[in-house]
């Protein structure tokens, strides 16, 4: 017969003793759990980012719509003092996903959410988590995000979640990239995102900052597979961009197909990228066969490119 172990919930100052000192720099490391318990990508932009004389524990975005997302932090229940500070924060940043993460949520936040999740427009999202922590007997504890408040369609199909006001090629790369995000959430386990958007690309999270990896359908009826770099400063992303192309036979080798190097001197960013031909207008046949290109290589640039990244990361922060 299987011994079962006890499963124990642990108090959260047990695990961060202090909410400012302990547990905003971990969430901050580990806002791409919190992001897959959301579906969503996000990113970390700034931690105590100000608002007057109020700071937001941690400003970040979603990679998949380039939306603002505000993440206010507590290790206690809910109180009123950080729901006004949370609507504060949303004002002051124009945030399309507000998030609360709490010990617990207390039933008259709960409800105040929810309310905002009826009375805004569809572009502002609001989210009550519960952070819990479990142990099983002694062993190493284990924490979780757990979603009480959410968007009213957050649990239904995304393909079903378009709006009278979005264009019929708008709905065609929604349909796409549903597609595309779905596969590579649940075979591939590439990404937490879950909702398509009517855009021409989408991107995801390399794990570090700045680090993209984007499926796009460019200008000029071409599809694009790329890696792009924006680390907000661009004598920093040149750098990068720089440090990287010096392995560029080793990468080409390892991708096993050549890439474009597009330093993009006139701009900030720079991107390292695949082409074919491709548009979203083409019959389904053939956009299954970018679907499947798309997701092929993004694939390949997550094998082949962290080890050169960290590298690189190491090297321009010293």
């Amino acid at each position: 017969m299987t011994d079962f172990g006890e499963i124990k919930q642990v108090s959260l100052r047990d695990i961060w003793p202090n909410e400012a000192t302990n547990f905003t720099p971990w969430l901050a490391s580990n806002i791409q759990a919190l992001g897959k318990a959301l579906g969503m990508d996000i990113e970390l932009t700034e931690r105590e980012a100000s608002v007057g004389d109020f700071s937001l524990d941690l400003l970040a975005r979603d990679l998949g719509t380039s939306q603002i997302v505000i993440i206010e932090n507590q290790l206690t229940q809910t109180d009123h003092d950080h729901l006004g500070k949370l609507l504060t924060y949303a004002a002051g940043f124009s945030a399309s996903v507000v998030v609360w993460v709490a010990e617990t949520i207390r039933d008259e936040h709960r409800m105040a959410l929810e309310w905002l999740n009826q009375r805004t427009d569809v572009e502002t999202q609001f989210f009550g988590v519960v952070i819990e922590v479990f142990k099983i007997d002694t062993s190493k504890p284990a924490f979780n995000f757990k979603p009480i408040v959410y968007p009213n369609d957050w649990q239904k199909s995304k393909k079903t979640s378009a709006t009278s006001n979005t264009s019929e090629r708008g709905e065609k790369y929604r349909a796409y990239f549903q597609s595309l995000i779905d596969e590579l959430r649940e075979i591939h386990k590439f990404t937490g995102a879950k909702a398509g958007q009517p855009q021409n690309w989408y991107s995801f999270s390399s794990g570090i900052q700045g680090i993209l990896y984007s499926a796009v359908f460019a200008q000029g009826g071409k599809a694009r597979t790329e890696m792009y770099i924006d680390r907000l400063d661009q004598e920093v992303n040149k750098m990068f961009f720089d440090k990287l192309r010096e392995d560029e036979s080793i990468i080409t080798e390892e991708f096993g197909a050549k890439l474009e190097w597009e330093r993009l001197d006139d701009k900030r960013a720079s991107r390292i990228a695949i082409y074919r031909d491709g548009a979203i207008d083409l019959s389904d046949s053939e956009l299954e066969n970018i679907r499947k290109w798309h997701i092929e290589n993004l694939l390949k640039f997550k094998q082949v490119f962290p080890s050169k990244i960290k590298k690189v990361e190491n090297l321009v922060s010293q």
